[in-house]
């Protein structure tokens, strides 16, 4: 006999729909705010850099670990407001089967986040190298024009891929999603949430790579992706949103070639 998994019209207390709302909101608002005074204090660091003319210098362990922390909290901050619905879906279904809704929630997100978290890990270690070739200014912006072009096209072709469309499907479909993977527990919860993660990161991990197109710590600049992303899960398919951000990275990235220096 199939399991049941608690699809028919679940409803969701107000209490606990509040409490979900404001633990994702301030989370959001915490990563947001870190990175705003993040953002400040490399500013001051790159301008004594530049008064000084030190230039950049390999990195102490102590540096990969504050990096690897401003990944890790960047990636809250820009991919949690994405997931929102799927969180609240899940909620929803998962009141059926496990005695505290909050706690499956929490476990669903921390499963989530864990994947963002080893993908800021290798983006930490990206950035290491790239540092180490001195393709990176002081606010962490890459200063080579071909690499920024590069990651404009690969950014753009990647977004045309039936990779990108087969993960991005899942993130647009998250009915459909919990519909196929549901599991109880709170063990099922967070190996749900690694799944969408999973998913969520084929879905927008070559977009991460433009960070280095306008700066790392450009709050605005990540506040666009961020923003992109979004729409980019919200929208319906028949809008061509991917395609047409696909075809403008590409068109965008091979207008700078010829002005391109390594």
């Amino acid at each position: 006999m199939p399991a049941d998994t608690g699809l028919k019209r679940p409803t969701l207390r107000q209490w606990d729909k509040a409490t979900l709302y404001l633990s994702i909101a301030g989370i959001v608002a915490l990563s947001w705010w870190y990175l705003i005074d993040m953002a400040a204090s490399m500013s001051a660091m790159a301008t004594i850099a530049s008064l000084q003319d030190t230039g950049l210098q390999s990195w102490s362990l102590q540096t990969f670990s504050m990096m690897l922390v401003m990944w890790s909290i960047m990636m809250v901050g820009m991919m949690l407001p994405s997931a929102v619905r799927t969180i609240m879906i899940y909620a929803r279904v998962a009141q059926q089967t496990n005695s505290s809704t909050l706690l499956a929630t929490l476990c669903f997100i921390a499963g989530y986040l864990a994947v963002w978290a080893l993908f800021s890990l290798a983006a930490t270690c990206l950035q290491w190298w790239l540092n180490e070739q001195a393709m990176l200014s002081p606010m962490l912006v890459s200063s080579s024009d071909l690499l920024g072009a590069s990651l404009l096209i690969a950014a753009g072709i990647y977004q045309l891929t039936p990779f990108k469309d087969t993960c991005l499907k899942h993130c647009q479909s998250p009915i459909g999603f919990i519909s196929l993977h549901f599991k109880k527990g709170y063990t099922g919860a967070s190996r749900m949430g690694l799944h969408h993660g999973f998913y969520c990161l084929g879905c927008c991990w070559v977009l991460m790579g433009l960070l280095f197109v306008a700066g790392v710590m450009n709050l605005l600049w990540i506040l666009a992706i961020t923003l992109f992303v979004l729409l980019e899960k919200l929208l319906p398919p028949y809008l061509l949103t991917t395609r047409i951000a696909g075809v403008l990275m590409i068109v965008t990235g091979l207008l700078l070639l010829p002005y391109t220096s390594v």
